[in-house]
């Protein structure tokens, strides 16, 4: 019986034994995925690391040929589907061999009728739970949160996919990159695929716009990795340090129709540094009313439109909420918005923030007027 996502992730927990998976992440055929994992493989070998192959595809490629060569490898296990005989990766030979590290390609790949995984990262997982480390290749086409833009990108289907979650499985991603216009010259040259298949490849998948937009995506899903790779860091450490990479950004709005100017404030703010967006909204019990939640609704779902990411948290106070959320989700900067400026409204703002600003750790503060609706 298969396992379910969640049984697999079990392996991620704190404590748990198992093997580590490193992720050599592409945006193309062709960018030296496969070279670069064989490459660490070989080096870790000469290193007296007990490295083997489980599964290379060469394509024909001189370079990954002479390198494969280099490294022990697992025969592959034939298996017979309709009269044919296909070659697949075999599982219980590796798990027989029990290497200290496997090296394993393209981690999307859908095994044969007859296997005992119906995909190759199910016999990945299979591996860390032996405590065999893996490495593995990629193209970030066939991560499956990706595939539709891929599709909208190329107007090609991404037919084999590998599930989001299984990006929490993977201990180190690295990026095999090359620019666009060094790998349709790799193309032109014919390292890639025989040169009579050239011309059709330059002219469809391998298209200066497919190729950059492809790069962007890989691009953003490393930088994504290392966000939580940092993220983890910090939760493991319990460290408050302001050590991220990437700028993020908390708006605390209300029910108030002027909240919608806030947030597209802080929008423009995140954008102008590449940053992320939350959105954050305290229930503290005074938005009861049907007006105060048709409006809290239209707020919520313009920050949605803008793409922050909206929390709903219920407490006594905003001020402690919000240091909380600052402090869980390693914020940088914060905004709060200010119509309330006579009399007691300015008292009790005043002290809220200066709650605000006792309970969270060090961060950038930001004071926006709003103009009331």
């Amino acid at each position: 019986m298969a396992k379910t996502p969640e049984q697999w992730l079990a392996d991620v927990t704190p404590g748990k034994k198992g093997g580590t998976l490193k992720l050599i992440l592409g945006y193309a055929p062709g960018v030296g995925k496969t070279y670069n994992m064989l490459s660490e493989a070989i080096r870790r070998s000469s290193r007296g690391e007990d490295v083997v192959i489980g599964v290379v595809e060469t394509h024909g490629r001189k370079g990954v040929i002479e390198l494969a060569a280099k490294l022990e490898t697992v025969p592959r296990k034939k298996i017979e589907y309709k009269g044919t005989v296909f070659e697949e990766m075999d599982l219980d030979g590796i798990l027989a061999r029990n290497p200290a590290i496997v090296v394993i390609d393209e981690l999307a790949h859908s095994n044969i009728e007859g296997s005992r995984h119906a995909k190759r990262y199910e016999d990945v997982l299979e591996l860390l739970d032996a405590d065999i480390d893996v490495m593995t290749t990629m193209n970030v086409q066939h991560l499956e949160s990706v595939a539709p833009s891929v599709q909208r990108i190329s107007g090609i289907t991404v037919r084999e996919t590998v599930p989001d979650w299984l990006m929490k499985r993977v201990r180190e991603v690295v990026m095999a990159d090359l620019t666009p216009e060094a790998l349709q010259t790799r193309m032109r040259r014919g390292d890639i695929y025989p040169l009579d298949r050239t011309e059709k490849a330059l002219a469809n998948f391998f298209r200066p716009g497919n190729l950059i937009a492809l790069r962007e995506l890989a691009l953003q899903e490393v930088a994504q990795e290392v966000d939580r790779s940092l993220e983890t860091y910090l939760d493991q450490e319990g460290g408050e340090r302001k050590l991220g990479i990437r700028e993020r950004f908390a708006v605390a709005i209300s029910s108030n129709p002027a909240a919608q100017q806030l947030i597209g404030r802080a929008a423009r703010m995140a954008k102008r540094l590449d940053g992320e967006l939350y959105v954050v909204y305290v229930d503290i019990g005074t938005d009861d009313n049907e007006t105060s939640q048709r409006t809290l609704a239209a707020n919520i779902r313009f920050a949605e439109a803008v793409g922050a990411r909206v929390a709903k948290l219920e407490s006594a106070t905003v001020a402690h909420a919000v240091a909380e959320f600052v402090r869980d989700k390693h914020i940088t900067q914060v905004v709060f918005g200010h119509s309330a400026v006579k009399g007691w409204k300015r008292f009790l703002y005043l002290n809220a923030i200066h709650k605000f600003l006792r309970d969270a750790p060090p961060v950038d503060v930001h004071i926006v007027t709003q103009q009331s609706r």
